[in-house]
């Protein structure tokens, strides 16, 4: 992890300090804001060699790219790497989050976070189920590169300082902020591969939005008290479930030692009798089988009595995630998994949240 300075040279607590507003000095009455930069496209360049973009633009060299900050935030550069979405990990999302937890120790008033998009929602989701911070956290990225001519960055960073600096962000938990919308981080979901407005949240809609400058907020964050993890656990697994499927991707993952397992299953929760058998292995090896939908929207339900059906499922002991993406549902099974442990009722009371009582 490396701190680097630009303008008025490091702040006394070591993270770099971005020149002030007003050259020569600190507007000390500005929101502290700390911006952690982990690569992404919102660092690539194109890489003429290789013929594709490359994470090669510190956090500095983008923030520069946006002129406007400096009337927002004081804003502290924290460059965590530079590397790509796809090589984004569980264990990198923790030490993510230590970052963000020291940064608020250190002062920050808020957080920004430049990530890759192909990942972004599986670390917005962890770092709002385990953070309890009344400081906003928000996560931002790219769709384009700064090769390209529709290069997307300055306009993402710029709104997310913009929340971040806000004051009333700070009770809405992590956000992600993207083509001037602003979405819960345990709600949002990449909904195209390429368009700029990606980031939704199919079920419930966005937070808000930025407008013109002005962030304006148009309903309350859907937080759930954040869980008490010591650190992830793993292996988890996620299987998607497809017609005529069986049981062999369980059973291999069951063999090789996962601590969960999440199923994309059917429709409302249901997934083909051969699949079946192998969710009873699992329930009967006593490890935890957790059950979302591949649907983009709609939430999981013991509806279906047939074999395979939900209400099977649920006589078998799974554990049903109500509306979250499996993606997310592992996320949620892994942080659980290391909060209460392999005690099969308290991960069910914690997943499920009373969202399932009779």
């Amino acid at each position: 992890m490396r701190r680097s300075s630009v303008g008025s040279g490091p702040s006394p607590d070591g993270v770099g300090r971005v020149a002030s507003s007003r050259p020569g000095e600190t507007d000390v009455s500005a929101p502290q804001v700390v911006l952690i930069t982990t690569g992404g496209t919102i660092s690539m360049r194109n890489d003429p060699a290789l013929g594709g973009a490359l994470p090669q633009l510190s956090g500095e060299e983008i923030l520069g790219r946006v002129p406007e900050w400096e009337r927002v935030a004081d804003v502290s550069v924290l460059s965590f790497g530079l590397f790509p979405g796809p090589h984004m990990t569980i264990e990198r999302m923790w030490d993510l989050r230590t970052a963000v937890l020291d940064a608020v120790k250190g002062g920050a008033c808020g957080i920004v976070i430049t990530h890759g998009t192909d990942t972004i929602e599986e670390t917005a989701y962890l770092l709002d189920r385990s953070l309890a911070l009344e400081v906003p956290v928000v996560v931002t990225g790219a769709m384009r590169s700064i090769s390209e001519l529709s290069w997307d960055g300055p306009a993402n960073l710029m709104a997310a300082l913009r929340v971040a600096a806000t004051e009333d962000a700070g009770r809405r938990g992590v956000m992600v902020v993207m083509d001037e919308r602003i979405v819960q981080g345990a709600e949002v979901v990449k909904t195209h591969t390429d368009e700029m407005g990606t980031f939704e949240s199919p079920n419930w809609g966005p937070l808000g939005i930025v407008d013109h400058g002005k962030v304006l907020f148009y309903r309350e964050s859907r937080r759930r008290v954040a869980l008490k993890t010591q650190a992830p656990a793993l292996p988890v697994d996620l299987v998607k479930v497809v017609a005529g499927a069986d049981a062999r991707l369980l059973d291999a993952s069951l063999k090789s030692g996962a601590r969960g397992i999440v199923l994309e299953a059917l429709g409302r929760g249901n997934v083909p009798p051969t699949v079946a058998l192998g969710v009873r292995r699992w329930t009967s090896a006593g490890r935890p089988v957790v059950i979302t939908s591949r649907s983009l929207r709609g939430r999981v339900l013991d509806t279906y009595a047939y074999a395979g059906g939900g209400h099977e499922l649920r006589e078998m002991g799974v554990i049903f995630a109500d509306h979250v993406t499996g993606q997310q549902a592992r996320i949620e099974l892994i942080l659980t998994l290391g909060a209460v442990g392999e005690d099969l009722d308290a991960i069910r009371e914690s997943i499920e949240g009373g969202r399932y009582d009779n």
